[in-house]
């Protein structure tokens, strides 16, 4: 008999094929993500999930799972959403999709930079608006990128890969030092580690890297906007969790920064009724960070490997280790 998974959403063929080979798998088709009572049904009997990160799995969904579940494979390189200490108490396997793709949504990160820099989307509105009438000297202007100064707050891969990317473009890069020593890959980025402060006041941009945990849940908050430039731009292509919505909200809006170019959101999505959307000094993708087909390609192929090893009772690929 083939081990039964529950797949909380659609996700590229490469994976699903590799799946339904070895599995008797139950997709969820819907283009939102199951309800917390579709998700306690479905799972039930299962001896798999594969889950996204807009599904909360926590110690109900395991146990509504039942004893037999051996594994979760999240379709992503966070967790949050994951009650790891709840799958340790109960021997269940966690993976997630880590590595691969670093590059893709470093270059996502870096457009949006360029785009809140350089205004092109204000550009964009403007053209379709019926407001080009003709070339002044005055119009839309933007903040240079080349040898202004970058701010990394997370400098893990992606926090890296995002130092490579501004290197090209000669900015000084600073990153969040938070132990004595410097980072050991800091010197070949041409990257200086800085205190929490340092960073904040001499960043023209602050591009957010971190996982989001108790620790740096709304880590940007009033104090920080306070002391970056008031000339300064967050970038955030981390978790929405990272930023306090109503103290960017009074930021941007009291003109203490100058922009906020934001893939991800809290909550996600953002409501349709946040004041964030009223202000013109703010721009927000639908967490696009990983969205190339290259990429979520990739990410379905891991995803399916961790379920496919964790259904078998074999080590994970990539499996999630829980911090102590």
């Amino acid at each position: 008999m083939k081990p039964k998974v529950f797949i909380t959403r659609a996700i590229p063929e490469k994976g699903l094929t590799l799946i339904r080979r070895v599995c008797d798998a139950d997709v969820w088709q819907g283009h939102l993500p199951p309800s917390r009572e579709t998700l306690l049904a479905r799972v039930r009997g299962v001896d798999g999930i594969l889950s996204l990160l807009t599904d909360k799995i926590d110690a109900a969904v395991m146990d509504a799972a039942g004893a037999q579940l051996k594994v979760i494979s999240n379709y992503a390189v966070g967790y949050d959403n994951i009650d790891l200490a709840a799958a340790a108490a109960r021997g269940i396997a966690v993976g997630n999709t880590p590595g691969i793709l670093t590059d893709t949504t470093a270059d996502f990160a870096f457009a949006l930079l360029m785009a809140a820099a350089r205004r092109v989307v204000e550009g964009e509105r403007f053209v379709r608006a019926g407001k080009w009438q003709t070339w002044e000297p005055m119009q839309l202007l933007g903040t240079d990128i080349h040898g202004a100064t970058l701010g990394i707050i997370g400098f893990g891969r992606i926090g890296k890969a995002m130092a490579r990317r501004a290197t090209g473009f000669g900015m000084r890069i600073l990153y969040l030092q938070r132990r004595a020593t410097a980072d050991p890959d800091a010197a070949a980025l041409g990257a200086v580690g800085v205190d929490w402060e340092t960073l904040l006041r001499e960043s023209d941009f602050v591009s957010l890297h971190t996982p989001l945990t108790p620790q740096t849940h709304h880590l940007m908050d009033a104090r920080a906007f306070q002391l970056m430039k008031k000339s300064a731009m967050l970038i955030n292509t981390a978790r929405g969790g990272v930023v306090d919505p109503d103290a960017l909200y009074s930021a941007l809006k009291k003109g203490e920064i100058a922009f906020a170019a934001l893939d991800v959101t809290e909550p996600e999505p953002i409501p349709a009724d946040s004041p964030l959307l009223t202000l013109e000094n703010v721009l927000i993708t639908p967490h696009l960070g990983s969205a190339s087909v290259a990429t979520r390609d990739k990410m379905a192929v891991m995803a399916a490997e961790n379920l496919l090893a964790g259904v078998r009772g074999e080590p994970l690929p990539n499996a999630v280790k829980r911090e102590t």
